[in-house]
């Protein structure tokens, strides 16, 4: 796992290196993702948190993802995701983040709408826990769209 660094100037002159905040971790969880599987490779490695892998495991079930494992010890915890390629094609052409941080977006069972035609998903946070939209659909759910993938 690298960690990610930015150079900082002190007044005096010299550099020192403080981690990136990352203000977005499901975005950057979701672009990790997909970077990883268009670069070809066969396991993406990103920092744990129940959220991450809860949506990890819904991106398994849904065929984005082939298996996901927690690894690490006590604070340094990691997810391995192992990515799904098609022929030469990956699994995960694009991502959209729909709910930001700076603006939330929740829909109604009847404002579940089909992902590209029915060829991509939607993940929504529901009462219920995370599910794509067809689940939430069929549970007649509604709840926070997380993101869309294809």
């Amino acid at each position: 796992m690298r960690a990610r660094f930015r150079v900082c100037a002190n007044h005096h002159g010299s550099s020192t290196t403080s981690p990136l905040m990352v203000t977005d971790p499901i975005a950057d969880f979701l672009i990790q993702l997909k970077n990883g599987n268009r670069a070809g490779k066969e396991s993406v490695t990103a920092p744990a948190s129940n959220l991450k892998q809860a949506l990890a495991e819904v991106l398994v079930k849904a065929g984005y993802l082939k298996s996901v494992v927690k690894r690490g010890k006590k604070v340094k915890k990691y997810l391995v995701c192992e990515l799904v390629n098609v022929g030469n094609k990956p699994k995960i052409s694009n991502v959209k983040r729909v709910s930001k941080p700076a603006k939330r977006v929740y829909v109604k069972t009847e404002g579940l709408k089909p992902v590209r035609q029915g060829f991509g998903l939607a993940v929504i946070s529901t009462p219920k826990g995370l599910m794509t939209n067809s689940e939430a659909k069929k549970a007649k759910l509604g709840g926070e769209i997380l993101f869309e993938i294809w």
